[in-house]
């Protein structure tokens, strides 16, 4: 796994060894990089689930203003810190130790609205419909807010026309796929 593009490209990135995360494929990280690439910069990206931190990592070289790191795995933390040392990111970097559920309350004393958020739970679990409920009743998204979800392609996502966020795209892989969600 490494920094596809920007100021860190190429640089290869630690990952958590056993089998409690699913680290983002190069391929389907240059896929979903290319689908965002204009509202990279200048943003504030919020990582969710981040295992290693290569999403919000690639955020950072691709020239976001700051990224947000939610993990709640002792490991993945310090890889994730270890990446942002390794890629000279870590001064733009907030590192949290927290269940993304109790995240959104934390994140509200940051007074921050965040651009993009990427959320990459453990599949087919529903842990994004609670995080996507609470997204929608907090301060820390706007109208323009991108949110995407890495899911099992089985995922469904029905629930989010009672709300006030909607899914506007999807982009499907073999096993997996990216929603991309705003709000109304």
């Amino acid at each position: 796994m490494r920094v596809i593009a920007g100021t860190a490209k190429s640089i290869k990135l630690d990952t958590i060894s056993g089998d409690k995360t699913r680290p983002t494929t190069d391929r389907t990280k240059e896929t979903l990089y290319n689908m965002i690439q204009y509202d990279v910069p200048d943003c504030i990206f919020l990582d969710l689930f981040c295992g290693s931190g290569a999403i919000g990592i690639e955020a950072l070289s691709r020239g976001a203003k700051q990224a947000f790191f939610i993990e709640n795995n002792k490991d993945a933390i310090t890889v994730t810190k270890t990446n942002l040392k390794k890629t000279k990111l870590d001064d733009r970097a907030i590192v949290i130790k927290s269940d993304a559920r109790s995240s959104i309350g934390e994140l509200e004393r940051y007074n921050t609205k965040f651009d993009i958020i990427f959320m990459d739970p453990p599949y087919n679990k529903s842990l994004e419909e609670d995080i996507l409920l609470a997204l929608e009743d907090s301060s820390l998204i706007h109208d323009k807010t991108i949110i995407i979800v890495e899911a099992s392609k089985e995922t469904e996502f029905e629930y989010l026309d009672k709300t006030s966020l909607h899914v506007y795209k999807e982009k499907k892989y073999k096993t997996s796929k990216h929603v991309f969600i705003s709000k109304r």
